[in-house]
This record gives C-alpha cells, sequence and structure tokens, in this order.
C-alpha cells in the first residue's frame, strides 16, 4: 500500500521524507550539536516581555510552555502530509503512524549524549499530529464532498 502511495504522490512524499528529516535533525542529533532551544526561548520570552500591550499573551508563558507549544508546531505539518498521503479515509492510521514516531523519538533520546526523553514532549507531538490531520480534513473537505457527489 505505501509503495503505491509513494508513487502516485512523488513530490507529496519528497515533501514529508525532507520534513521528516528536518524532524530528526531537530530532536536526534546529540545536544551539544544543536542549538539551545531554551535559551533561545527565554530570550523570546524575554523581549515579548518588554511590551506592556502584550501582557494578555505573554503573563502565563514560561520557557516550559514555550517549548510545549513548539513541539506541537513541528509535528502539524507532520499530520498535514501523512493525512494527504494516506488519505482522509484512513485518517486515523496517519494519527497511529504519527504517535508511533514520536514515541520512537522519545524512545531513541534516551540515548542520544545531551538529549532528555519527556513524556510530555509525546504528549505534545501527538496534539501537533492531530492539529494537523484535522487541518488536512478541513482543506479536503470540499474535493472530498466533490468526489462523493460525482460518485453517486
Amino acid at each position: 500500500m505505501m509503495g503505491g502511495v509513494l508513487h502516485r504522490h512523488p513530490f507529496l512524499s519528497l515533501l514529508t521524507v525532507l520534513y521528516l528529516g528536518f524532524v530528526g535533525l531537530v530532536t536526534l542529533t546529540p545536544g551539544s550539536e544543536t542549538p539551545d532551544y531554551s535559551d533561545f526561548a527565554a530570550r523570546v520570552l524575554a523581549r515579548l516581555q518588554r511590551y506592556p500591550e502584550l501582557d494578555p499573551l505573554t503573563f502565563r508563558l514560561s520557557v516550559e510552555r514555550i517549548e510545549f507549544l513548539a513541539n506541537i508546531g513541528l509535528f502539524v505539518p507532520l499530520g498535514v502530509f501523512l493525512l494527504l498521503l494516506v488519505g482522509t479515509r484512513l485518517w486515523f492510521v496517519a494519527i497511529m503512524a504519527g504517535i508511533v514516531l514520536t514515541s520512537m523519538i522519545e524512545a531513541v533520546q534516551k540515548e542520544i549524549p545531551g538529549r532528555v526523553s519527556d513524556p510530555r514532549d509525546v504528549a505534545a507531538n501527538s496534539i501537533g499530529l492531530f492539529v494537523g490531520v484535522a487541518l488536512a480534513v478541513l482543506l479536503t473537505l470540499p474535493a472530498t464532498l466533490r468526489r462523493n457527489r460525482a460518485a453517486r
């Protein structure tokens, strides 16, 4: 089945593989070789807090929350790509594949120097996958409805 999907959607397949490579680079390289994202998040938060008009948006933010939101954001595109590859009828396959992937990433991170495996990352990544799959379902809904009407 997957070979047929890759053959029917070569550009989407390439884009998905490239994005998976990016996710691997961000999540699986040793900690000493990757930028310190918590330092970056702290600098962004400090900069945002200099603007009092943003207080309603930033008063509840912390470095941990920014990292959690970043993990969600990292996996939204993957949810979209996986759903587009397998199709809307198999949305659950896209979600399961994504959850297996993020679980594998966290398991492998235990063995990588400078990396910390955190179950909250699996939760954040899974939320991102759900959002991506839901977004892709919404974006493909008009075409799906047209195909269903044409088939009747």
